[in-house]
């Protein structure tokens, strides 16, 4: 069964342009990996090349657009199993994505199938288009379409279960797995943030066809997607969380807790007894910042965490 191990570690503090505008819906980069561009033979559009470790191909709207797969030890292609994507942040790529994570691990104790898209470039930076088309949309990237024929192709490819796809990113790559719950509902099931926002855009324009569980996570310190949002550009957390609690109608009433964690304070609000049995849950990192939070609640890392919450789901709601 194939496995992915990766030969150099991610690097965890992200290095941030002065001159980074808060005003573009993919702002600054998320990540520092080296990478190139590379014309597909007989096109004239450009792929991003990050050199990522193992990676597979698929031919997308002109493109080639790599994706690496992990498998896990225990998958066996008589049985239907979930499948979970996670898109990088933008300048990041499919292998370093995957490395800061720390998914593979949730992926072999839970056996799921787990994917880590690369997104295309834009202006010499890999990012996903979580916009609509627009005149307005700098960015012509079918990320839509293309995350729909991925998921096409992995279930012609694997055996997996229809019902149980699943979504998670982090910063633009967050932000785009808001989009496929409003967008792509029709095979998303449920989607995880981290130091991600809703694309205004986004919260005006979406209807998913189900109910559809969140869980999201975010610093109050984060300065790339601000906890309270950018004025006509990206909704507040606290807006995102009254959208979702509204449309899915779960309780206005959180169950709340709160925890230290190596001197991190975490507030946990849980939105219940939604439509179909949905939830959406937020965690509060208080001083946190633009990171995928190395945070540990009941003893469970943000990747478990996300799991746990999402995998509860199908489209048809609560399992």
């Amino acid at each position: 069964m194939k496995k992915i191990y990766l030969d150099r570690p991610m690097k965890y503090f992200l290095l941030l342009s002065l001159n980074c505008s808060l005003f573009s819906f993919i702002h600054c980069s998320d990540d520092d990996s080296d990478k190139t561009a590379t014309k597909d033979e007989g096109s004239d559009k450009t792929s991003a090349d990050f050199t990522n470790t193992n990676a597979d191909t698929i031919i997308h709207d002109g493109l080639i657009r790599e994706y690496v797969l992990y498998v896990p030890e225990a998958y066996d292609s008589s049985s239907a199993v979930p499948l979970m994507l996670n898109f990088h942040g933008n300048g990041g790529s499919a292998s370093g994505h995957l490395s800061y994570t720390d998914m593979t691990a949730v992926a072999d104790l839970e056996n799921f199938i787990l994917v880590y898209p690369q997104g295309s470039l834009l202006e010499g930076t890999s990012h996903w288009n979580n916009a609509l088309v627009t005149s307005t949309n700098k960015s012509s990237a079918k990320d839509f379409e293309f995350t729909n024929a991925l998921i096409n192709k992995l279930t012609v490819n694997y055996n997996i279960d229809s019902s149980r796809i699943y979504a998670c990113g982090f910063s633009n790559g967050a932000d785009f797995a808001f989009a496929l719950a409003c967008y792509n509902s029709d095979k998303i099931a449920a989607i995880g943030a981290v130091s991600g926002l809703m694309y205004q855009e986004t919260i005006d324009n979406c209807d998913p066809l189900h109910p559809t569980a969140i869980i999201e996570f975010h610093g109050t310190s984060d300065f790339i997607r601000p906890y309270d949002g950018i004025s006509e550009y990206y909704a507040s957390v606290e807006d995102m969380l009254n959208h979702w609690t509204s449309f899915n109608h779960t309780s206005k009433d959180p169950l709340t807790n709160s925890i230290t964690d190596n001197g991190t304070l975490i507030e946990y609000y849980a939105y219940h007894d939604g439509d179909s049995g949905t939830s959406v849950e937020h965690y509060k990192v208080i001083g946190g910042d633009h990171v995928w939070f190395d945070i540990s609640y009941e003893e469970a890392n943000t990747s478990q965490l996300i799991w746990d919450f999402v995998s509860k789901y199908d489209l048809n709601g609560l399992r």
